[in-house]
């Protein structure tokens, strides 16, 4: 029963937060900005960073590598907000 209660009280103030549902000035500037680039581009450069950290592999350099090669899974995330701002634009 208090977990109920508790639930409750949180949904109530999560609800309460951002009544709107706006994004802030922070979010408007850059969705603005990284809606003028092309949705490719983060797929390209999430494939350079496979190729590079395959390569570095390749030659040894396996930290490098691992570290690099980290990168392609935001790189594709970035790509995925960028289609969802262009499609649904922001507020």
């Amino acid at each position: 029963m208090a977990t109920e209660t508790l639930e409750k009280e949180l949904k109530s103030k999560v609800s309460n937060f951002n009544p709107e549902r706006k994004e802030g000035p922070v979010a408007k500037a850059i969705e603005s900005q990284t809606a003028k680039l092309p949705s490719d581009l983060f797929l390209w450069t999430s494939i350079g960073a496979m190729a590079t950290s395959f390569t570095l592999k390749l030659l040894g350099k396996n930290h490098t590598a691992l570290f690099i090669g980290q990168w392609a899974a935001p790189f594709l995330l970035l790509g995925i907000y960028n289609k969802i701002v262009k499609v649904e634009g922001h507020d």
